[in-house]
């Protein structure tokens, strides 16, 4: 039987440990990182609705044109009784080009209809009312949940499943899966902040193609996973 490599070893023996490495480590790493759009957003504002609106429109959005478009739709309105006051017309247009903007002036206003309808125009801390959302998925209501509630969740981005799945934390396929693995494996104290250590990170260094493993603080406690090529 061919023995453990040394990363394996770490995980198996001190998986505690071994998550304590990669946090501290990250959080050093990412000191140097422009911090993403959303996290922001939630340190300016401390108001959910704000940070469940950009989480919105930074799907399938670069970081640069969600920033510029939540600039100019919270200059128009911030809160869910403005926004209704706005026209479906006038959000699009305050948004573009952000992906898919004409579905998301809609969402918007769907959104902000069921919250004076239902909540009182208060955005629902609870799980399963944010999904009930129009275009609301497990990554945006873990990021209101985590960022706009200050509570525990994992908010899982392609950046988050990917290095986990590279680091060999976790053996999953798509998002959701990778939330609900890491929920067993990741220390709870960890969680809130996941999504902040490892988006800029993936942006920046541990890219899709080609990761930057050779400038890579925590590259002696990865598995290199799936990666083929790296700098």
């Amino acid at each position: 039987m061919t023995a453990p490599s040394p990363r394996d070893a770490i995980l198996s023996t001190r998986p505690d440990r071994h998550f304590r490495q990669i946090i501290a480590l990250l959080k050093k790493a990412v000191r140097q990182l422009k911090t993403p759009i959303v996290g922001v957003i939630a340190q300016t504002t401390k108001d959910p609705f704000c940070v469940l609106i950009s989480c919105l429109l930074s799907l399938r959005t670069k970081d640069a044109t969600t920033e510029a478009a939540s600039r100019r739709l919270f200059a128009l309105a911030t809160t869910p009784l403005a926004m209704q006051r706005l026209t479906r017309e006038q959000i699009a247009s305050a948004i573009y080009p952000v992906s898919f903007y004409r579905n998301k002036a809609g969402q918007i206003l769907g959104i902000c209809k069921i919250l004076m309808d239902r909540y009182q125009g208060q955005v629902p801390s609870q799980m399963e009312r944010l999904l009930a959302l129009p275009g609301v998925g497990r990554k945006t209501a873990n990021l209101v949940i985590t960022e706009g509630f200050n509570r525990p969740g994992i908010c899982v981005d392609t950046h988050v499943h990917r290095i986990s799945n590279r680091l060999g934390l976790i053996k999953t396929k798509t998002p959701d899966e990778s939330e609900m693995a890491l929920r067993k494996v990741l220390p709870k104290p960890y969680w809130k902040g996941y999504n902040g250590l490892l988006v800029p990170y993936g942006q920046y260094l541990c890219t899709p193609v080609s990761p930057f493993c050779s400038r890579c603080t925590i590259a002696h406690l990865c598995k290199r996973i799936g990666v083929t090529k790296y700098r």
